[in-house]
């Protein structure tokens, strides 16, 4: 039997007035005659690496699961319910190499493992952290390399914290020793460096404003596109495109929302969402959109900086996070920690809920992801680095055993985590940073 069926690239864009939008994985994509396949055991399926950051540790007696299992959450936890087949709790991880124990070293060490120089000028020193490790080998084909994203909009200057340089604490990526990468907490900025010609932030703005919708400029392009497609791919399609559109709406209407208010607000930009949650979660319907249009395969995201003073009253939590954590063990403190460590993990189960929600391929964004969420911190009370709260998160095609409670009986460096996601999307180290080995545990075996 002679084949003739012709492909679309994966890199395949629509082109549009200033504009270049990538598309989701479609079945036209897929060779002849593997277009049924399972593209879970495809390996490329799985390179896709997230990180969200959650500052100031927790409550520890209210995250850790009971059991070796997760057929009981935590009160911490419990938000991960309808997911929890999909994620795997991590206890007694450490990072040593984060002492003497400060706000600006926690956030520093999580993804480089490393010690910072303890400098308040610019002769700061870390390491590569390992999201820029696995963005120069899985991100070398994407649009951008890698995504770094934030939901503080002020980022600080000079020294934060004991004598650490506040660079230590505003950014989680490093690409080099001395390279930070800045993050990004503005919801328009990120929408165009996703899907605008590019630019500096003023002049994407400046055209943003010229045009009514990222997707108009793109309208014939797409009932082109359409016509060379079968009724699966159209329907992909067009669920990846409503979810754009969805996007646009709502920074539009933050934009409207801000605009009209005759309050003074200085401090915001306009275009963020007033509500925390809300802006959260269009943060991550961003990353949602980056991930499936394969844009980026590399996402870091801090969830808020150490010692933010942020407050959380939609959660009945009008005190300021970062003074509650040095609770002195007053339950009543404790409670308020906890209650702001589940109201985090709800969005990062809602995120992940959407991602199982998003079809691809024979299975989901979710089963083709690997997401870890934590904390570089313990205990915040003594600031200490050891029995983080850490989470994994994802289908990895398959191979993640999830629904589990792991408890290491001695303290395990977090850098063996790393080195084992590493590995897992395809990036072979022996080693990184203080690792000791791979976790093998964390996964099935390939042929399982």
């Amino acid at each position: 039997m002679i084949i003739t069926k012709r492909t679309l690239p994966r890199r395949t864009f629509l082109r549009g007035v200033g504009t270049t939008l990538a598309l989701p994985l479609l079945d036209a994509m897929v060779p002849a005659l593997t277009a049924l396949a399972d593209t879970a055991a495809d390996p490329a399926r799985l390179r896709r690496l997230g990180f969200v950051y959650i500052p100031m540790g927790c409550d520890v007696t209210r995250w850790t699961p009971p059991s070796d299992s997760l057929d009981e959450l935590s009160p911490s936890l419990a938000p991960l319910a309808p997911v929890k087949q999909q994620v795997t709790v991590i206890s007694n991880l450490e990072l040593k190499n984060a002492y003497p124990g400060t706000h600006a070293t926690s956030n520093a060490s999580f993804l480089s493992a490393a010690t910072a120089k303890r400098t308040e000028s610019t002769d700061y020193y870390l390491g590569t952290t390992v999201d820029q490790i696995a963005a120069r080998h899985i991100g070398r084909d994407t649009q951008l390399p890698s995504l770094e994203m934030s939901m503080d909009l002020l980022s600080v200057v000079g020294q934060c914290d004991n004598g650490y340089a506040c660079v230590y604490q505003n950014n989680l990526s490093w690409s080099s020793p001395t390279t930070p990468l800045p993050a990004e907490a503005h919801p328009r900025i990120v929408f165009e460096a996703l899907f605008g010609e590019g630019g500096n932030a003023s002049a994407r703005r400046a055209a943003l404003k010229r045009r009514a919708s990222l997707l108009d400029s793109l309208s014939e392009e797409i009932k082109r596109l359409e016509r060379t497609l079968g009724p699966d791919d159209r329907n992909t399609i067009h669920q990846y495109l409503d979810s754009i559109r969805e996007v646009e709406r709502r920074i539009q209407k933050s934009e409207a929302d801000t605009a009209e208010n005759p309050l003074p607000d200085l401090d915001r930009p306009v275009g963020v969402p007033a509500a925390y949650a809300d802006h959260a979660r269009l943060m991550f319907e961003l990353q949602v959109l980056a991930l499936q249009g394969d844009i980026t395969r590399v996402i870091t995201f801090q969830l808020a900086r150490e010692t933010s003073n942020r407050t959380y009253p939609e959660i009945g939590v009008p005190d300021p996070h970062h003074p509650l954590t040095h609770h002195g063990n007053n339950p009543e403190k404790i409670a308020k920690v906890a209650k702001i460590n589940r109201f985090h993990v709800s969005l990062f189960a809602e995120f992940l809920e959407r991602l199982q929600s998003t079809p691809e391929g024979s299975g989901s964004l979710l089963d083709h992801s690997l997401y870890l969420y934590g904390s570089g911190m313990g205990n915040p009370n003594v600031h200490d680095h050891t029995n983080l709260p850490i989470l994994v998160a994802g289908g990895a095609a398959g191979n993640l055993q999830g629904g589990r409670h792991i408890k290491f009986d001695a303290p395990t460096p977090l850098a063996n985590l790393h080195l084992t996601l590493l590995n897992k999307v395809g990036v072979q180290r022996d080693a990184f940073a203080d690792s000791q080995g791979p976790l093998d545990e964390l996964f099935l075996p390939i042929d399982a």
